[in-house]
């Protein structure tokens, strides 16, 4: 996707159900009284329908109404819920934000988020490039604190600007014990509602659902 240039909010609302559901259930019930009307004329005089039949038929129709409301009133509140949303993510703009999406590689340096396993004596940062190919490995301390990748190969050198992912091997006396998704902090410069989900946009354009979101921290500096 394009890069965002502006930070910005979008939201949208869910259908009104006194300007859409109301007519269209009156206008249903009319049609149904002409419907029943017309029957009644009609019928053979020598075998009419029964009253039961019409009950039944009236049963049926309030039962279709009253779940026509009733989903109207789900999707407006749904909208309202989707609405306030957006609301409370205003104040995530401009936030750094921690998730196992990949991070966008832009010359500063990304930092991660280890958590290496208890019985882990070695930790390996492995990094990505979009094509999956991995382009740098190194041993990192073992601990959480955060670690700073500067962007480079496991020769140093300096790798191209986009976008990539981080895993971290646990190896106990040289056997693998697990490779885990490494997550990484994000500036988010936009919350959007995408087919009703809501997503943050990263300054490199990536979305990512809110609820991959583990952390929040203000930007250093």
């Amino acid at each position: 996707m394009d890069a965002v240039t502006a930070p910005s909010i979008t939201s949208s609302a869910g259908p009104s159900v006194d300007n859409t559901a109301k007519p269209m259930i009156s206008s249903d019930f009319e049609t149904f009284l002409q419907m029943l009307s017309t029957q009644l004329r009609n019928q053979d005089p020598l075998n009419p329908v029964e009253s039961a039949d019409f009950a039944v038929q009236l049963a049926t129709f309030s039962s279709v109404e009253q779940q026509v409301l009733t989903n109207n009133l789900l999707e407006s509140l749904t909208g309202q819920l989707v609405t306030s949303s957006m609301s409370d993510l205003a104040s995530w703009v401009g936030m750094e934000a921690l998730s196992v999406a990949p991070a966008h590689w832009q010359g500063a340096p990304v930092t991660l988020a280890p958590n290496p396993l208890a019985a882990a004596d070695t930790a390996i940062l492995v990094v990505r490039n979009a094509a999956g190919n991995v382009v740098h490995e190194g041993q990192v301390p073992l601990g959480t604190d955060p670690v700073d990748w500067n962007g480079t190969d496991s020769s140093g050198n300096l790798l191209p600007h986009g976008r990539y992912t981080f895993e971290l091997e646990n190896y106990a006396e040289g056997e693998l014990l697990a490779t885990d998704r490494l997550e990484s902090y994000a500036p988010i410069v936009e919350a959007r509602i995408i087919e009703g989900k809501t997503v943050l946009v990263t300054a490199g354009g990536d979305l990512i659902e809110t609820t991959m979101v583990s952390g929040l921290r203000r930007p250093e500096g």
